[in-house]
């Protein structure tokens, strides 16, 4: 193990485990929605953002339309329910293509899906921004442990946790490497959402 893990973390998911399930991903995405001509992707910062792109990249593959997937970054922050709880975090771009998202389906994409707050922060931000179509959810890890009726369409890899255990996403453009690790509190790096 690196400097980024610890020795009571093992890894659930590696590189071409992560490439497979965004693979897969994005086939689902373009089955549900009968091509990718209204699809907009918009990442989660920082990790969702990562997989939106690699999500797009992905779709332009299937449905060969080279840089024809619109991906952007959807800045939370300031919906967040914790704000006063958590300490001062900077904030982090978001990023519209140029297209918008009014009438359109956007599919918010994130690392870990945990108590759904995140995603209830996203799809707050989303509603000012504009009026997609539909909006659908996708994640790399689903840990499990809701405290709010969200639930994304789709997932990599549902992994039942406790909660004493923490889910780090790692990815190469971020972390150097891709992989999922689990481990108990206070073993990985940073828990997932």
């Amino acid at each position: 193990m690196d400097a980024h893990t610890s020795d009571a973390a093992r890894s659930v998911l590696e590189a071409p485990d992560i490439a497979r399930v965004l693979t897969r991903i994005a086939h689902e995405i373009v089955e549900r929605a009968k091509g990718a001509d209204d699809v907009v992707l918009l990442g989660i910062p920082t990790r969702g953002v990562f997989l939106a792109r690699r999500l797009a990249a992905r779709l332009e593959e299937i449905t060969d339309k080279p840089g024809r997937i619109p991906v952007g970054s959807l800045d939370i922050t300031m919906y967040r329910d914790d704000l006063r709880l958590r300490p001062a975090r900077a904030l982090a771009r978001t990023e519209i293509p140029d297209d918008g998202i009014d009438g359109r389906l956007v599919v918010l994409v994130d690392d870990v899906l945990f108590s759904g707050r995140t995603i209830r922060a996203a799809l707050d931000a989303l509603g000012d921004i504009g009026r997609p179509r539909a909006v659908q959810l996708a994640v790399l890890v689903d840990r499990g442990h809701r405290e709010l009726p969200i639930r994304a369409d789709y997932v990599g890899k549902n992994l039942p946790t406790s909660l004493r255990e923490t889910v780090k996403v790692q990815l190469t453009e971020e972390d150097g490497r891709d992989s999922v690790l689990l481990g108990l509190r206070g073993t990985t790096p940073a828990d997932g959402k």
